[in-house]
């Protein structure tokens, strides 16, 4: 055969001895007087060409691992040289962790929550500290004295949004407060919650609103406590702390009551909001690599917008039930206060920076969701790790309770006068929002020009990230700093709030972005823990002791229990403490 293949062209004699050639085309032209290799020649030979091909793919190999590093270290090169190039013309960057072309420190970022993972980094690079997520450039500022700075000196400049791909579904942020950029139809919103829907004399008016949905929350709760069948099993304390607060957000919004335990629609809500929190709050590789958005690789966006649309729909019908009674004739005589949704229909503006009138029912239905996502969530995710903090220290909960049935007789009501006669009440708050502040970076900050800031560059786009969990755990600045001990906040720390002005302490913001309703948080958060705590007295479910308690997170916008808390209530009958 192998004389026979002498008859073919030069090419394919070198592939047949490469091993490239078929058996069958080493023929001569004459197929009788083909001549065969002894057999042992023939395996031979095979062995040999097999040799040579192994050769010939390892060296294919090497030399494209060759090429491959040669076209990683010139994007390497070229993306220090950009970056040295900026830092050159408009000065250092806040130092960080070496970085990787195209991926940044993504990488380092580990599997834990990312606000645990920045404080780390932050140990090592300082409490101004740059990471590149992707093609993103964050600052993040992690100590009391940087956050200080920021808003202090650069609240303007510093005032944008970065918006997130989980937000910018076809919904938009019209009428959002929350995601609205800096400008004038942000001020025109902004200054609706602060002279018409969270100002003073309005919450004072509503003082028996709150009352009264507080007390609905602890007759829920007396009536689950009633048909509770064993001690085993616990109620989810956070659905009840839930329907209080959408309860709380229904009456300011549309002046009655939406929910009650069974509700349909009332769950129904509670899911889709719950999951358009926990999606937005999960990091996205489309937000990382811009060249990714249209493809929306995990699926974020599209899955945040159908929760929004369901959420809408339900919001949509109690909108139209609410236009539907004032086309019938209102109320039937019954005077009431004016609601947030009379302040909207009845709004007009100037129509030049600030649109004439809210005419888009979508417009409405964006502020009324806002609403109610920010105002349930944040509340809830409050109180249930506040209680969940309690129970987790016996002694705590036990003093917590002695000051309130001191001050408060077992047949009288908890009211918001009596806050201010309860100081350890208000410390045990205070104590929670250190700890587990609902949004733990607050909402993104984005410069909306270059600034800079104690000495380094922060350019233009650039998303900020206050880590205000790593600043309410920062050692230098609190004691014992990860434990739980509400008396740090009385005498003489008394007079340190979250009202935005000790930046060691700042669990809503400061500056322009602060949240506009910590007003009525102030009131709302003592007044239902102190009920829950004056009208029960609360137990874990049986075979579950405080030191087994799951206190993990669980990370999405706002920063709630990784486990609901599942609790068994009993009703005080008079005596002081509880029955751990």
């Amino acid at each position: 055969m192998l004389i026979g293949c002498l008859d073919l062209s030069r090419n394919q004699r070198r592939n047949y001895i490469l091993g490239l050639l078929p058996e069958k085309t080493c023929k001569s032209r004459n197929e009788s007087s083909q001549i065969e290799i002894f057999p042992e020649t023939k395996q031979n030979f095979r062995k040999n060409t097999h040799t040579k091909m192994e050769h010939n793919e390892v060296v294919g190999l090497s030399v494209g691992v060759v090429l491959i590093w040669v076209a990683w270290s010139i994007i390497l090169l070229v993306t220090h040289l950009r970056r040295r190039r900026l830092e050159e013309v408009a000065g250092h960057l806040p130092p960080g962790p070496r970085w990787w072309p195209m991926v940044g420190n993504i990488f380092q970022l580990g599997l834990g929550p990312p606000h645990e993972s920045f404080a780390m980094l932050a140990r090592n690079h300082g409490p101004i500290m740059t990471l590149w997520l992707g093609s993103m450039s964050t600052v993040v500022i992690s100590s009391s004295q940087v956050a200080r700075e920021m808003f202090k000196n650069h609240d303007v400049v510093l005032a944008g949004r970065k918006i997130y791909e989980a937000m910018k579904g076809d919904y938009g942020n019209e009428g959002s407060l929350i995601t609205a950029q800096y400008g004038p139809h942000w001020r025109m919103l902004r200054r609706l919650c602060t002279s018409e829907f969270f100002v003073t004399s309005r919450i004072d008016a509503m003082c028996r609103v709150r009352a009264k949905c507080i007390d609905g929350m602890v007759q829920f709760i007396e009536d689950a406590a009633s048909e509770m069948s064993t001690k085993t099993d616990g109620i989810d304390l956070g659905r009840f702390i839930f329907l209080m607060a959408f309860n709380l957000i229904g009456n300011l919004m549309f002046s009655k009551d939406l929910l009650d335990p069974k509700s349909e629609r009332g769950a129904m809500f509670f899911y889709h909001a719950g999951k358009v929190m926990e999606l937005a709050g999960k990091p996205n590789m489309a937000d990382f690599f811009p060249i990714l958005r249209w493809l929306d690789p995990q699926g974020i966006r599209r899955n945040t917008q159908f929760h929004v649309e369901k959420a809408f729909e339900i919001a949509g019908e109690f909108i139209r039930e609410r236009m539907e009674s004032m086309e019938n004739g209102g109320y039937d005589g019954i005077e009431r206060t004016k609601d947030f949704l009379d302040v909207l229909l009845e709004y007009r503006g100037d129509g030049v920076d600030e649109p004439s009138r809210f005419s888009s029912s979508r417009t409405v239905n964006v502020i009324v969701f806002e609403m109610f996502t920010a105002g349930t969530d944040t509340t809830t995710s409050t109180l249930e790790w506040a209680m969940a903090e309690l129970l987790n220290n016996p002694k705590t909960l036990k003093k917590v309770q002695a000051e309130l049935r001191s001050t408060i007789s077992s047949s009288d009501k908890l009211q918001e006068k009596d806050i201010e006669n309860l100081p350890y009440l208000k410390a045990v708050i205070r104590e929670t929002l250190r700890l587990h502040p609902p949004l733990p970076f607050l909402v993104p900050h984005m410069a909306m020009d270059s600034c800079k800031m104690l000495g380094h560059h922060i350019p233009k786009g650039t998303q900020i990230l206050v880590n205000v969990w790593a600043i309410g755990r920062d050692p230098k600045t609190w004691e014992d700093s990860l434990l739980f001990k509400p008396e740090r906040f009385l005498e003489p720390n008394m007079a340190l709030d979250y009202k935005g002005q000790h930046f060691q302490f700042i669990p809503f913001g400061s500056g322009r972005r602060m949240c506009p309703a910590v007003p009525l948080v102030s009131r709302v958060l003592p007044l239902a823990l102190g009920s829950l705590l004056h009208s029960f007295d609360w137990v874990l479910p049986e075979g579950l002791e405080p030191e087994n308690m799951d206190m993990a997170e669980r990370m999405g916008i706002t920063l709630r229990k990784s486990v609901p808390l599942k609790v068994i209530p009993i009703p005080y009958k008079g005596h002081v403490g509880c029955s751990i």
